[in-house]
């Protein structure tokens, strides 16, 4: 049953049908979903929304508000008996439980470890680049202050593990991808302009922006629900204005590095001349714009869609590898030296005639991966599940090809990569 009830009345649990009022209105990218997110919540209470439908059959009807009882209502009753709580022993600390660990914190970690942290960083910047791009579609300035604690989390989770923020942005399920493409994009620029040797000033900036390069697209002329809620779907005439709207709305906020606006402006442009806005070619094109073109196609080519999963990580490198007359070849290499030449998230087939996903790299040889194993080819099913370090089997197993797991007829693969790389980390323990 469909209801209409005030943003007030709005509550966890309840499925949320239509989001009545303009796309510009709210900071969602998604118009019919179930509300289990508190962050999510209060974003929604701060909304221009006044009103929502809800579905009561999919989630939470309205709370029935009780009558208030009058003093001469209520009935006359003697004082409830007062009871007295024991004092509790303190809780003894167990001396063998892993001290807690400061998320701005550089001090390495194992992917068992990081894997949590990365989770939370990711959970905390998605709040704020949330607000940030609410912010920009109703025209506010964006100033350099409200995104620089996002970069120095993610910063501080690359140093620890330079794999489990990417590997948790790889293998994330995540509606709002927008949201997650920027998250991303702004770690794959931190792990790029690292492995440059780039100084650590211009690291902080590569990564805001990556994390900056896509806000124009609130400025976009086009009500997002009409293409499904996800901005991938407008026309590309229309998509190619985001570039132009962004550095305008980034440049009149000022005090923004002239990097930052620089990759922000250049990013979708391309060596031979036939990118966009201005078709810019060579010379013409900076370092961080090369940089954060390599990071944005990566990144955009492996993410998944509506329409399905996205493609292995693994043949995004070689597609990338095709596309030289695009791309800057010395960061190329560079980007390919650091991410691995099979990603975490690259499904890849086995000697053994399993299929196997990559869920960590061997820093010692990115060509022998970490890897949960999950199908059995002759048998053509899912198996159980089973933990490989190809730099520590001894020969007995290792990589004959990458493969796309569409071909063997996984179901719901999204779902499946998710569980695994979640699984990593009991093994990498």
């Amino acid at each position: 049953m469909l209801k209409r009830i005030a943003i007030s009345q709005v509550e966890l649990g309840m499925f949320l049908h239509k989001l009545e009022g303009s796309w510009f209105k709210h900071p969602f990218w998604k118009s019919r979903f179930l509300l289990d997110d508190p962050s999510m919540l209060e974003e929604l209470q701060h909304s221009a929304l006044d009103t929502v439908v809800i579905d009561t059959e999919k989630g939470l009807d309205l709370r029935a508000i009780p009558r208030r009882v009058t003093p001469d209502e209520r009935p006359k009753s003697p004082p409830p008996p007062v009871f007295r709580t024991a004092r509790r022993a303190p809780v003894p600390i167990r001396r063998d439980m892993p001290a807690p660990v400061d998320l701005r914190s550089t001090a390495p970690q194992p992917m068992a470890r990081e894997f949590g942290l990365a989770k939370k960083v990711a959970g905390e910047s998605r709040k704020v680049v949330s607000r940030m791009f609410l912010q920009a579609r109703l025209g506010k300035t964006i100033k350099a202050a409200q995104v620089e604690p996002v970069i120095e989390d993610i910063f501080a989770s690359v140093q620890r593990n330079p794999h489990a923020f990417n590997g948790l942005m790889r293998c994330k399920r995540d509606n709002e991808f927008v949201y997650r493409h920027v998250l991303a994009v702004s770690a794959l620029m931190i792990s790029l302009a690292r492995q440059m040797k780039l100084p650590p000033a211009q690291i902080r900036e590569a990564g805001m922006a990556g994390l900056l390069l896509d806000v124009g697209i609130g400025h976009l002329p086009v009500d997002l629900s009409a293409y499904g809620g996800d901005y991938r779907n407008v026309p590309i005439k229309v998509f190619e204005q985001h570039v132009d709207l962004g550095h305008r709305l980034l440049s009149a906020a000022g005090g923004l590095p002239p990097r930052v606006l620089e990759a922000c402006a250049a990013h979708h442009e391309a060596l031979d001349g036939t990118g966009y806005p201005n078709k810019l070619k060579g010379d013409e094109i900076g370092l961080f714009p090369r940089m954060a073109a390599i990071c944005d196609t990566y990144d955009a080519m492996v993410s998944d869609t509506a329409e399905g999963v996205g493609m292995n990580p693994s043949s995004a490198i070689e597609q990338l590898s095709y596309m030289k007359a695009w791309f800057d070849a010395d960061v190329l290499k560079h980007f390919i030296d650091m991410i691995g030449i099979y990603p975490i998230g690259s499904v890849v087939r086995l000697r053994s005639e399993r299929l196997a996903m990559v869920v960590d790299q061997d820093p010692a040889d990115y060509s022998r991966p970490r890897l949960r194993t999950f199908w059995s080819i002759p048998q053509g099913k899912l198996v159980r599940s089973e933990y490989i370090e190809l730099g520590e089997c001894y020969g007995e197993d290792e990589i004959v090809a990458s493969v796309e797991p569409e071909d063997y007829g996984i179901a719901d693969f999204a779902a499946l990569r998710e569980r695994l790389f979640a699984l990593a980390g009991k093994a990498a323990a």
